[in-house]
């Protein structure tokens, strides 16, 4: 399931109710919302909403339904998870956790948008 047009669209709406404007961007062959710059949540290529939590909460936030380590490097991401599909499948739980994270990532630093990499190129 690299594309879940209809989740996507679920959390762009839950994230405006929030109040909040975020910007989709493609990451881990899904797509990830950036809000401020940062991380929010997203989808991943397996069709898992992808979470970004308080890193001191990360335990208690294991204990959810639905919720499992984030390991899409191999090793456990402290602050990430996986939430299974089942576990969003209403409007109510897809903006708590969407909440879940936005409690987080509302705190952090905006962060400036990159500038576009420009190719080197050779002339011969």
């Amino acid at each position: 399931m690299a594309n879940d047009p209809l989740l996507e669209q679920r959390i762009h709406d839950a994230l405006l109710s929030a109040g909040v404007e975020a910007e989709p961007k493609k990451m881990f062959g899904g797509v990830a919302f950036m809000v401020h710059g940062n991380m929010c949540v997203g989808i991943t290529n397996k069709g898992y909403l992808m979470v970004r939590v308080d890193p001191a909460r990360h335990g208690e936030m294991l204990e959810l339904p639905g919720a499992r380590p984030m390991d899409f490097t191999g090793k456990v991401m402290k602050g990430f998870l996986f939430v299974e599909h089942e576990a969003v499948s209403t409007k109510a739980a897809l903006s708590k956790w969407i909440q879940r994270s936005l409690d987080l990532v509302l705190t952090l630093p905006a962060k400036a948008p990159k500038k576009p990499v420009r190719k080197k190129t050779t002339k011969k």
